[in-house]
């Protein structure tokens, strides 16, 4: 069972997961407290981030969606390409930020 506490940085609140014996640290907290929810959507347009991501999900993730995921990671970086969160958690099975909340 994963437990969720929250810290403050600088007058913001970030969440912090622990499940097992690892934390785990909400880095969309952390970009909402610098940027704002705009900069979180263009974050995840960013071909790095999706890779890393994607990383992520394999290492941790047994139901992770690849052949979705090779599609979001083929359109990454590019103009035309949008993803919220929400899309991405549907489309691939992503464990990352659902788990959070």
């Amino acid at each position: 069972m994963s437990k969720v506490k929250k810290i403050e940085v600088l007058d913001a609140e970030i969440r912090i997961m622990t499940s097992g014996h690892q934390d785990y640290i909400s880095l969309t907290d952390m970009l909402k407290a610098k940027d704002g929810d705009f900069f979180i959507s263009d974050w995840l347009r960013n071909r790095n981030t999706v890779e890393f991501l994607g990383i992520w999900e394999s290492v941790h993730n047994p139901d992770f969606n690849y052949g979705e995921f090779a599609t979001i990671k083929s359109q990454a970086g590019l103009n035309s390409y949008k993803l919220s969160v929400k899309e991405r958690i549907a489309k691939t099975g992503s464990m990352i930020k659902e788990r959070c909340q």
